[in-house]
């Protein structure tokens, strides 16, 4: 039986992000946009919107291969990409998502993997902005690989 979940996540540029969101089996579709949420002067982050199958692919699992797309350690920067649009976040929809979103960050932060301590803001997603039609699934239409990636 299908569990349809949906995520919205920060790693920086969202062109290569999604690329490689789209290839985990379990996602149902992706689209990328502009979110924001928490505090309400905050810049909007370049994000991935995540339809996922969550009876397939766990949140734990998707939050796993997030890390892996970009720096969490970085703060307002990912690659040559800077400012805080491209800051790591991950933007939720229910307190049983957040609980499993900190817990991941908590785990990723006590693995001993990385040097700097994770900067990934989780908070409720308050607003998503579809980005244009020509940015989705821009490597997939274009080829290549694309931003800091």
């Amino acid at each position: 039986m299908s569990e349809r979940n949906q995520v919205t996540l920060g790693a920086g540029c969202f062109w290569g992000a999604e690329a490689a969101l789209r290839q985990l089996p379990g996602v149902l579709d992706t689209r990328v946009g502009f979110a924001s949420g928490g505090q309400p002067d905050a810049p909007k982050v370049e994000v991935v919107q995540v339809d996922f199958d969550a009876a397939v692919l766990p949140l734990t699992t998707v939050i796993e291969h997030f890390w892996t797309l970009h720096d969490p350690t970085s703060v307002d920067r990912q690659g040559t990409d800077m400012g805080a649009k491209y800051r790591s976040a991950i933007f939720v929809n229910s307190d049983q998502q957040a609980q499993e979103a900190n817990a991941a960050k908590r785990a990723l932060s006590e693995s001993g993997r990385l040097s700097k301590p994770v900067v990934t803001e989780v908070t409720v997603l308050e607003h998503f902005e579809l980005a244009r039609e020509e940015d989705q699934r821009y490597v997939e239409k274009h080829g290549g690989s694309a931003c800091s990636l």
